[in-house]
């Protein structure tokens, strides 16, 4: 035996037989308490704007010389035309695909000479593009970001290409269970409205989409009045109102208005309880969904820390009773989001199917449980310090700082709430979280959907809930309010 390996197996029996004869009492058996909130001093955003229309938002970050370009189109799959999911989508990612002369791997090929990439894509509400660049690059930057914003080709290659590669995910995504519970229990709650169909369309939807439906859409809304250029890193406002002239300011404002924007929520016309039979699913998708407020909403940040307590992360309500407590899933969580006229509450969880019928009941209890009971000092005082972490975490790239940034212009919020974050957040009480839950989580008007082998939990759910409705995968119409077609209305 060597010597190194003698000397290594001796302090290996070293560590051992200190770790033995310690005392249990040594160890903590519990977590330490969340520690104070971190005091946040980002700069309130420069706010100015181009003779053409375009604001242009800056926010310095000094002591790095990088910065976030990014483009924001205050429009997104709202605006998807009906029986054409998933064109605004589609539309954003094929602005990089060809513009101005240059082919697709041309444009990627700059952006890297730059030393960064182009990230483009479409959200409810919003479209974007943007990159990361060293200070220097930045005017080079911006040119090419203008360029593809300006300037794209759609070219009919590209376009198949995009919608071949979108229709394989499509595919892949909503054979998971949950994905299809999710689309489902999204369209329970907006139904026949904007925010109901898939934003990243259908199979059938995406196969619809021509060219001249996507030059359509990029005409009507990629326009100077209606974006938003957010420059957020060593940067200041001078400068920021000098590059946007350079590369945005001869980008002419249409005479035609902006297309109206259509109501995000309307009637539903799926049961509350719907059950999809995912025929040889090895595992069920459970997935419970609220009606939300919008946005721009006065309590937004009670609802923030709300959900934060029901699911928000793996020590909050519903993973610890359906994970920690009783082993049913691998993950149970929740999330709210706010949108423009309106928004949603959403809970899910994959398990075995025999266990989604329990499943569905902790899912309703807990909802039941926050606006019945307060929250405990504690337990809120943990849920605050985990979304004050995440929101610093955030803000420590200017990548995460020009989207935040982003989601107050998109919204029309003060942009010096970037920096109350944390005051408003530590501001919630436990009365407000149970008001806010007793008001938007009525056990009525919540819509559930199970997506998996129905033969295992189908019986059960209907014993407990007899008015739930039961339909095949195999026959679903991603694109009806009702998921089964016009004939079915």
């Amino acid at each position: 035996m060597s010597r190194t390996h003698r000397f290594r197996l001796a302090v290996f029996a070293a560590i051992v037989f200190a770790a033995g004869s310690a005392s249990a009492a040594e160890f903590p058996t519990t977590p330490p308490a969340p520690g104070p909130a971190p005091q946040l001093n980002v700069p309130t955003p420069t706010v100015q704007a181009l003779p053409n229309g375009l604001q242009v938002i800056s926010v310095r970050r000094a002591n790095l010389p990088l910065v976030t370009a990014q483009l924001w189109v205050r429009r997104g799959g709202e605006m998807d035309p009906p029986q054409l999911a998933g064109l605004a989508d589609l539309t954003a990612n094929l602005l990089s695909k060809g513009a101005a002369g240059k082919s697709a791997p041309q444009i990627a090929a700059a952006a890297e000479a730059l030393g960064g990439s182009l990230d483009a894509s479409a959200g409810w509400d919003e479209s974007a593009i943007g990159i990361t660049v060293t200070t220097p690059r930045l005017p080079q930057a911006l040119g090419l970001l203008a360029e593809v914003v300006r300037q794209p080709d759609f070219a009919d290659a590209e376009l198949q290409r995009a919608k071949s590669e979108a229709i394989d995910d499509l595919r892949l995504r909503l054979s998971r269970p949950t994905a299809l519970a999710s689309l489902a229990a999204s369209r329970g709650v907006f139904g026949e409205g904007a925010y109901g169909h898939s934003r990243s369309g259908t199979p059938e939807s995406l196969k619809r989409i021509s060219r001249a439906d996507v030059q359509q859409l990029h005409d009507a809304l990629y326009r100077p009045d209606n974006a938003i250029l957010i420059l957020a890193g060593d940067i200041t406002p001078a400068q920021a109102q000098q590059l946007a002239q350079a590369s945005f300011g001869d980008w002419a404002k249409p005479a035609t208005p902006l297309p109206p924007r259509p109501a995000g929520k309307a009637a539903s016309v799926l049961p509350p309880l719907l059950l999809i039979d995912q025929h040889g699913a090895g595992q069920a998708g459970v997935v419970a969904a609220h009606a939300a407020p919008p946005r721009a909403d006065a309590d937004y940040y009670v609802g923030s820390v709300a959900n934060a307590v029901l699911g928000g992360s793996y020590s909050a309500r519903l993973n610890e009773e359906i994970r920690i407590k009783r082993g049913l899933s691998y993950g149970a969580n929740s999330r709210l989001q706010g949108l423009g006229d309106a928004g949603i509450w959403l809970a899910s969880a994959q398990t075995k199917n025999p266990s989604a019928p329990q499943v569905v009941e902790l899912m309703l209890g807990q909802f039941k449980q926050l606006g019945d009971s307060r929250v405990g000092a504690d337990e809120l005082a943990a849920r605050k310090a985990t979304l004050i972490g995440g929101y610093g975490r955030q803000l420590e790239t200017t990548a995460g700082l020009a989207e935040q940034v982003a989601d107050l212009a998109i919204y029309g919020l003060p942009l010096d709430g970037i920096g109350k974050y944390v005051g408003e957040v530590q501001a919630v009480t436990p009365k407000q979280v149970e008001k806010y839950a007793r008001k938007h989580l009525a056990a009525d008007q919540v819509h559930v959907v199970v997506v998996g082998d129905a033969t295992q939990f189908d019986a059960a759910i209907r014993k407990a809930h007899p008015k739930a409705v039961l339909l095949q995968s195999t026959a679903l119409d991603l694109d009806s309010p009702n998921l089964q077609g016009p004939a079915t209305r």
